[in-house]
Order: C-alpha cells, then structure tokens, then sequence
C-alpha cells in the first residue's frame, strides 16, 4: 500500500521547512535526492492510487489529511486525477525519471499465474488493515488451541548444530521415517520412505500435481462446493473443471462416470473426512464405489485429508488411501490444520515414481525445504506431546463448535440453515433470504467480523463458511452477534 508514497512525501515537505543543505552538492548526492523526492519505484508512473477515504482508513488519519496531501501532490505535477479514472501518479513530470518505464500493469495483468479471487484478496485487506476483527475466515488454528508451548519445548531441548545444506528432494529423511509410522499407526496407511514427499503444505502438493501430472486443456472432476475452487492454480495450470456435487453422504460414484463419458476427466480431487467447506463425510459405501469407479476407468484419485484427526468421537473416518489395493490414491496430509500452520510442514504418498517426478520438479523451484521446520515435525510426530494435544485439540474445537451453533441459534434461528459436523473447523451455512454476498461481506468487515462468501467455494450466493478454529472462545458469541447484525442491516436495505 502506499505508505511509502505517503512518507516520501512528508519528507520532501519536512526537506522544504528545513530550508536548503549548506552541505556541498555532487552528482550522487543529487541522484540520492532526486530519489527520495520522486520515487523508490514502488508506484510507478501510470500507477493507480487508492481513493481518499481509502488511504486514509489504511494510513489512519483523517480524510481531510489525504485531500491536501492529493492536492499539493497534484500542483506538483506528481499525481493526476480523472473523473471516472481515479489518481494516478503522472507519467509526464517525474524529472530524470527514463521515458520508458515497463508497463507493469501490463505485466501484472499478463501473467499465467493468476491473482486470488476478489473475496479472498478483499477478506485478507481487511486482516491486515484491522487487527481487531474477528476472523471466521482464516483457516487455521488459533494460538489458544495450538500446541506452542510443547513446540517451543522442543525446539529449546533440540540444539540444531548440524551443518544446514541442502537436504533430500523428497524431503528430511527422519521426517518421512516419523510419517511411515504416523500414517500406519493414526491412519492406517501403508508407507515407505520412497512413496513419501514432504511439502511446504496442501497447496504446494496439489500446484505439484496440477503442474506435472496434467497439462492445458486436461478435464478433471471437483467436489462442489469445494476448496479447490478457490484456489486459482486449476485455472493458471489451464484445466477444465467439472463439478461433482457434494450431498451429505459426499460424492456418487455415477457422477464421476457421467463425467467421465462426457469430458473425458484425467483425475478426480476429493477431501473426503470433514469436507471444507461442508463438514460432510463420505459415506462408507460411497468410498468403495469411488474407488471402484476409479479403478474401472483408470482415474487416479487426490485425497486431500487436513481434518481426519480432529474428529470429535475420536474416532477418524478411514482415508481412501487405506483401502486403495491397487494405489489409485494419491494421498495428502498437513501439520497446519492439526498443529502449527507456520512450520509449513506437508506430505503426500504416491507411487514411487509420481514422488521423483514431483520431487524433481520442487528441487526446480527451491532446492528443498527448510529442514528445521521438518527436524521439528518429526520431533513433535515421536513425542510424547503428540497424542495428548490431539485429544485437547478435539476438545477444545468441539467446544467452539458448540458455542458458534448456540449463538447462531439464538440470532438468527429463523434466517440460516445448517448441519452440523463432526470434526474438522468449519460450519457450512445456508442464509435463506436472498442477498447479495458482497453487500453483506462489506457491512460485516464495517461491523467488526469477517467470513468467507460461500460462492468462493463454487456455490451459488447465499452460503458461508464460518471457520471455528481461529478465533478465540470469548469472542465467538460476540462475532456472531457482529454478524447477525450486518445481516439483518443488508436485508432491511434490500426490501
């Protein structure tokens, strides 16, 4: 954000009172504050700048204060406004700034890799501008249910003195030998070192697959609604997605081969054990006619499963993986969702030679990870604090759980619908009147809350997706009455 515009220009006015320098000049002192005056090409010329009330919301000063700063910036060649256009910084009168500037925009606009979806870029802006909102849209563990202390334990009892070089393509060797015993012992999954590849996280195993299993233009199958959809690297990596709806048993067998006949799908992408964002379980019966359907026509499966270990019976749903004879599965797992999303510590267990193709193409990227996250993983996977902070996990999201359904049910009985899930972190909410999302995303963000719009995960407007594991216990109630507010204001408004 233009903080640093903002500065320079205080500066070049603190510069002005002072009066000028008694200090000899030369070329480079001059350069140096032609520089400062002008631009650290952080905004370019033909850079757009946000309105006044904008910055001003962003710089925490009063509106009035960004009015005449855009006004002497004007007279000064330095910014210009049109209607209809905005403010922009001048392409025109920027001194010895070089005649032909790159086109930025045209780069930004240019890329392959394409932006966040407009909700989630506006859901993170008003984060980082807000620290006091209550957030149900990050999905992560707050510190209060997160296992800080025991990984601080360790990490003060572990002096890492080794020699810190590249590691293994696949990842930390220990690491995978911690997982192979892991994934048999709480999951149920056969594992060797070599079928095992350690990742930054979910995201970073399906950009691998998506990158180097499947080209432009292949078709695959998505769970609707669906993570997946907001994740914009299906689209960068130019695949076709076909939607498998998503009923409280999970996904049907027949609509994959309805797919299948129709558009050719190369793979399907499922996240079957407390679905994000539904909460829905895949049926028993269903799994083995997904695997058997996958079997039939040579589809290999993603399973992405972050939520299994949260279930509140103690009791996780089987992955697909363990029941996969053939090794259809490509399976995926993450600390972020079970411990500390900040270690950045994933996996995924595939064939043997889908784990060297994926490893080879990560080395491309950034020669490994950092294996200190990853001597901390296995450390914690072999300790005898893994276990207990499972079940105080289980506890304690249950008990958000609890107190989320409780306030929703006393503010807005009669406006919201919804199931109730199991395990994992996230309560998938339909709002009966009809509204417009973003109406109702803004007067909650204006309110003190945050959520996320349920058409971020491919369904039609009217949904959210209230996200229980960040937010404090104290602060539920009160951020669900912020909500029910915004609600009711947006719906008033609308007729």
């Amino acid at each position: 954000m233009p903080h640093g515009m903002m500065k320079i220009f205080m500066r070049r006015r603190s510069h002005a009172a002072a009066g000028p320098s008694k200090q000899p000049t030369s070329i480079s002192t001059n350069r140096r504050r032609h520089r400062t005056a002008n631009s650290y090409g952080e905004f370019p010329p033909g850079s757009v700048l946000p309105s006044e009330r904008k910055l001003a919301e962003q710089l925490g000063v009063n509106r009035s204060t960004v009015i005449l700063a855009y006004a002497e910036l004007r007279a000064l060649g330095i910014i210009e406004s049109r209607t209809g256009s905005g403010t922009r910084v001048s392409k025109h009168k920027w001194g010895a700034m070089p005649k032909h500037t790159p086109n930025w925009h045209r780069y930004v606009e240019g890329g392959s890799f394409l932006p966040n979806v407009p909700f989630l870029r506006r859901i993170r802006e008003a984060l980082q501008q807000d620290k006091t909102l209550i957030d149900f849209a990050s999905g992560e563990l707050g510190a209060d249910i997160s296992p800080v202390e025991e990984i601080n334990t360790l990490i003060a009892e572990n002096h890492y003195t080794e020699y810190l070089g590249y590691d293994n393509p696949q990842g930390f060797a220990p690491l995978r030998e911690a997982l192979v015993s892991y994934l048999s012992q709480y999951r149920g999954i056969p594992a060797t070192e070599s079928s095992i590849l350690i990742t930054s996280g979910s995201q970073q195993s399906l950009y691998l697959i998506t990158q180097c299993l499947l080209a432009p233009g292949d078709a695959v199958a998505i769970e609707d609604p669906s993570y997946c959809y907001s994740l914009p690297m299906f689209q960068s990596a130019g695949l076709r997605l076909f939607r498998l709806p998503v009923d409280r048993s999970g996904v049907r067998s027949e609509d994959v081969r309805t797919l299948y006949k129709k558009h050719r799908i190369k793979m399907i992408f499922t996240n079957p054990n407390y679905q994000n964002p539904t909460g829905r379980v895949l049926d028993d019966k269903r799994r083995i006619e997904l695997l058997d359907v996958a079997s039939e026509l040579g589809l290999p499966i993603v399973e992405d499963d972050p939520y299994s270990l949260t279930a509140y019976d103690g009791t996780p749903p089987i992955p697909l993986k363990s029941i996969d004879p053939i090794g259809s599965v490509i399976y995926i797992g993450s600390f972020s969702k079970i411990a500390a999303s900040g270690l950045r510590v994933g996996w995924m267990v595939a064939p043997h030679p889908v784990v060297e193709r994926l490893a080879d193409a990560r080395q491309q990227m950034d020669f490994g990870l950092s294996v200190v996250p990853q001597k901390v993983a296995a450390q914690f996977l072999k300790s005898p604090y893994f276990q207990p902070h499972l079940d105080r996990l289980r506890i304690n999201l249950q008990y958000k759980r609890d107190l989320l359904i409780e306030t929703l049910r006393k503010e807005l009985a009669d406006l919201v619908s919804f199931s109730i899930p199991q395990g994992g972190m996230h309560l998938w909410c339909k709002i009966i009147p009809e509204l417009d999302d973003n109406k109702l995303l803004e007067e909650a963000i204006r309110n003190g809350v945050v959520f996320v719009p349920g058409s971020v995960y491919g369904s039609d407007s009217g949904y959210v997706r209230f996200t229980y594991g960040r937010p404090k216990a104290d602060d539920i109630a009160a951020g669900i009455s912020k909500f029910a507010s915004s609600l009711r204001a947006v719906l008033n408004s609308s007729g």
